[in-house]
């Protein structure tokens, strides 16, 4: 409805496809025995169609929601084809109260950790500082680790990936700015 990506057209489009393999599926597997053979399939192609809409940009992962719906839009589809109308119904209805409503259980059950990607530029000439800043951020942070260095110039980049609690990120903020030998830092 928000004409992204794998909106509603694609979540529709999965959606009858799915039913139809799942009818297909149903129909011809009949005598034999074998009516989940094309449905199994179904299963694993679209989770790889899925995969596809998921990005990750550093510590950052988004369309993690969009794939779970063209999971589910799939799995509703394949209920229709087997004849299972009320149950995907059901599925249908519950799935859209917690995509249209999920945002306030979020503000009721907020996440206390953060995760970050920190940028610190020290002097060159300091390079030494780096181990002894990480020994100083430690305790301050759930985890860090260090994922990219970076020299250009006479300063050094030195790129972070960090979680930090909630109610420690002004601290963490107040000693970044506090630390002399850090010409810039970013998160």
């Amino acid at each position: 409805m928000k004409d992204k990506a794998a909106g509603l057209k694609t979540i529709t489009l999965i959606t009858l496809g799915s039913a139809l393999f799942a009818i297909i599926s149903f129909n011809i597997g009949q005598p034999n025995g074998e009516a989940t053979r094309i449905a199994s399939y179904i299963v694993s192609g679209i989770g790889f169609l899925g995969a596809g809409v998921i990005f990750k940009d550093g510590v950052n992962v988004s369309g993690l929601t969009t794939a779970s719906v063209i999971w589910l839009a799939s799995a509703v589809g394949m209920a229709i084809g087997f004849g299972e109308v009320f149950l995907s119904l059901i599925f249908l209805g519950v799935s859209l109260l917690f995509i249209y409503f999920g945002s306030i259980a979020n503000r009721f059950f907020p996440s206390y950790k953060l995760s970050r990607m920190l940028m610190v530029t020290l002097p060159k000439a300091k390079a030494d500082e780096r181990k002894e800043l990480v020994v100083q951020l430690k305790p301050l942070l759930v985890k860090i680790e260090e994922k990219k260095l970076s020299v250009k110039e006479d300063k050094l980049y030195i790129y972070f990936d960090i979680t930090v609690r909630s109610s420690k990120l002004k601290v963490l903020e107040d000693f970044l700015l506090s630390k002399e030998s850090i010409l810039a830092f970013e998160m």
